[in-house]
Parts: structure tokens; C-alpha cells; sequence
């Protein structure tokens, strides 16, 4: 399975989670490693845009295609996710909980639904984990960034 990543250019060989392992984000607190990807290019782009204001946007930025395997990864339903999971700014239930699956997780991938669209699903990979080794990148594009989105 491909999953993709939208970040800054100077971080595209990162498979260690080192961003949100310094600054926390919805599914982790400050000081776990985490790598937030998703199905598609189309909502990478999505969750980086409500993550980041126009001011915030670098020149650089690249896609990251990244091969994970399609078995050994843990799915969520809605259901399962903390009663405010879909709050801005992620509370802390979310980070609690997204660290405590990522600390006691028996595989490397977390599959959870995407807080924009439910129907959709982003990848949580655990760099920590000792099946981790398996993530591989397989492509980085380069991608400009359109200002419309953000108006």
C-alpha cells in the first residue's frame, strides 16, 4: 500500500517522526514519534491546509509516496475515537489517546478516519515500533502550493 505525506521539502527523508515527536499533533502528545500520511495526495493536502495558516505555507514543499504493508496495522471506526475527536484544536483526550495506541499498539499502522472527511482515512505510522523498518519511500515530488485553497 501507497500512503502520502505533505511537508517541507528540507524534511523529506523523515521516517522518524521527529516533527510530531517535537510538537505533538491531533493523535499525539510532545515526545512520541509519529508519521501523519494519508490515501491520497488529495487529503495529505487537505489535513496539511487546515493545519497550517497561509502565513506558515513555505515555498518548499514535496509529496512523499511511502510503501507500508497492506497487513499488520490496527483500524478505527468512529466509534472507537474519543467522543470530541473531530474538535479544534485537538484536545487533549485525542493526544491521550492517539499516544496511548501508539506507545501499547502491537503493529506499526493505525488506520483512523480523517477528522475533515469521515469517510476518508489517514495512516498513522509508528517509527518506534520494531516493524517500522518496513516503511519505505518510493517517490517525493515537489509541489507549489496554490494560495486559493487558503482564500
Amino acid at each position: 500500500m501507497i500512503v502520502f505525506r505533505l511537508g517541507k521539502t528540507q524534511f523529506n527523508n523523515d521516517l522518524i517522526g521527529i516533527g510530531a515527536k517535537l510538537y505533538g499533533g491531533r493523535w499525539n502528545n510532545t515526545g512520541t514519534a509519529c508519521l501523519y500520511t494519508s490515501e491520497s495526495r488529495a487529503l495529505a493536502l487537505l489535513e496539511y491546509t487546515v493545519n497550517v495558516s497561509i502565513s506558515d505555507i513555505p515555498r518548499g514543499l514535496s509529496f512523499i509516496a511511502i510503501q507500508i504493508p497492506d497487513t499488520n496495522s490496527t483500524e478505527l471506526e468512529i466509534k472507537d475515537l474519543p467522543r470530541n475527536w473531530t474538535e479544534f484544536p485537538a484536545p487533549s483526550s485525542t493526544k491521550n489517546f492517539g499516544t496511548k495506541l501508539l506507545t501499547l499498539a502491537k503493529t506499526p499502522i493505525i488506520k483512523i478516519p480523517s477528522t475533515i472527511i469521515h469517510q476518508e482515512y489517514n495512516y498513522m505510522l509508528n517509527p518506534e515500533h520494531p516493524d517500522s523498518k518496513s516503511f519505505k519511500i518510493i517517490g517525493i515530488e515537489d509541489f507549489v502550493y496554490d494560495v486559493r485553497i487558503k482564500l
